[in-house]
């Protein structure tokens, strides 16, 4: 069979699960929460992709049939009666509801994100038996928005105390991880959670999935680039042709192009090339040339190569006190970069008195790829059961690790009165807006949400009350 199977997107041990419940058991209510990690709020992303994927298509008998072999050949059992159940009272469709904080929400870690519970009696043991995908559907790419989001305070923090704003801060951090994901679909989705907080990418496959699941006709920008083979296939006594050819194919009012200069001596194409024979075309290009050192130690690179373009074209003085280079010339960082670079990049380029004005950033595997599920502890579990027709609470409580505690009951996330949002028990709610909203019920998504909308729900503004952007849909 070469369609996609939803039975199967799942770990071999779910399978066996079904027989292990308490007898009566009618309801299990699970929650998804990030228990802390590197960071200390999350932004919430990627359910409405994974709804839309994966769980508003039913599943057939074929899924059923296929399903039960493997399981029996691999020494597991398989329910095949509940998922005819399926099949036959839902139309295939998954009998689960799935609550949620708006996406593009931040949230402080420690909190419910999603609650899931089934809504037939007779498939209780369906909660936990979409863990895999779900837990898998938002860990990475909120965890992914998350860490943009936070090299977006490092950028902004500098840009706002050496440039004169932040008009340019949408394209400060540049998409390079495409070719460093594990897949397409990995690149798609990760690559779109960056683009919650910035606008520039060269991964197409996430441009693509703002289009699919979020309403986005462009999501994200690029412009002209060379590569390395680019420019040496010319030959080392032809590299002032290959980038005057750059200039030439790319120039004119308001264009940007990148050229990446260090294929064999960065100081001298800076000194000889750009700053010599090309310095009249670079200073009348029409546009921005923006050029990319891309070896050595990135605080050392950057700094020195903004210091020569500085003695070489000039640079002026903002109202913070701060050097900025033309406006024909900048610079761009894409080796070696993570929120640790970058925030050692404008720290040293801050003591020089050189603006944030003039570097844009490129991420690549450490924004797509070197994340994991622990990176902010992201965890599914089960709080609430109803057996026999009385809910009673479920919960883990390891004497050996107490960073694995698990939330009691059923959930409901509220504001405090400053606007900060915490986890209470649904019954504990009284009066107060409970910021899970229902977004899938049934086979049906019956919230959407679109991109700029995230977007803004995301937006870092000093002393926001980010509840009161998180309690809207």
């Amino acid at each position: 069979m070469n369609q996609y199977n939803p039975i199967l997107n799942v770990d071999s041990y779910k399978t066996s699960h079904y027989l292990q419940y308490p007898e009566g058991t009618q309801y299990v209510s699970s929650y998804i929460e990030s228990r802390g990690g590197q960071f200390k709020e999350a932004v919430f992303f990627g359910l409405q992709a994974f709804i839309k994927q994966y769980l508003t298509t039913p599943i057939n008998a074929e899924h059923i049939e296929e399903a039960e072999e493997l399981c029996l050949a691999h020494g597991l059992p398989f329910n095949r009666e509940g998922w005819e159940y399926i099949l036959q009272e839902h139309q295939g469709y998954l009998p689960i509801e799935i609550q949620a904080v708006p996406e593009g929400s931040v949230i402080p870690t420690r909190n419910v994100l999603v609650q899931v519970v089934n809504t037939d009696p007779k498939c209780f043991w369906l909660t936990s038996y979409i863990e895999t995908a779900l837990l898998r559907a938002i860990w990475y790419p909120t965890t992914v928005a998350t860490q943009s989001r936070e090299a977006k305070k490092v950028i902004q923090r500098y840009l706002l105390e050496t440039a004169e704003g932040l008009d340019s801060l949408p394209f400060k951090l540049h998409d390079f991880g495409a070719r460093g994901a594990s897949s397409e679909e990995t690149a798609a989705i990760g690559g779109l959670a960056h683009l919650v907080n910035f606008q520039g990418t060269d991964t197409i496959a996430a441009v693509l999935a703002g289009r699919r699941y979020y309403a986005a006709p462009m999501a994200g920008f690029s412009i002209p680039a060379a590569e390395h083979s680019t420019m040496t296939s010319w030959g080392r006594e032809q590299e002032a042709k290959a980038y005057e050819n750059m200039l030439t194919q790319f120039s004119g009012d308001n264009s940007l192009v990148a050229v990446v200069s260090d294929s064999y001596d960065l100081w001298s194409a800076i000194e000889n090339i750009w700053g010599g024979e090309l310095k009249e075309r670079v200073e009348n290009n029409g546009g921005t040339l923006v050029i990319r050192p891309d070896s050595g130690d990135p605080v050392d690179i950057v700094t020195q190569t903004i210091e020569r373009l500085m003695r070489i074209f000039g640079a002026t003085i903002n109202s913070k006190g701060f050097r900025v280079l033309p406006d024909f010339i900048r610079v761009i960082q894409g080796d070696g970069i993570s929120l640790h670079t970058i925030e050692g990049i404008l720290s040293a380029m801050k003591a020089r008195k050189q603006s944030a004005e003039n570097i844009s950033f490129g991420m690549g595997g450490e924004l797509l790829q070197k994340v994991n599920r622990d990176t902010m502890r992201f965890a599914m579990k089960a709080s609430a059961v109803r057996v026999d027709g009385l809910w009673r609470d479920v919960y883990k409580d390891p004497a050996t690790d107490s960073g694995k505690r698990s939330k009691r009951g059923r959930l409901a996330l509220i504001n405090r009165t400053d606007g900060t949002p915490y986890t209470i028990r649904e019954q504990d709610i009284g009066g107060r807006n409970n910021l899970l909203k229902t977004v899938y019920r049934n086979g049906k998504l019956l919230i959407e949400q679109d991109l700029e909308t995230i977007r803004e729900r995301a937006v870092i503004v000093k002393g926001r009350d980010v509840l009161a952007v998180a309690s809207q849909y």
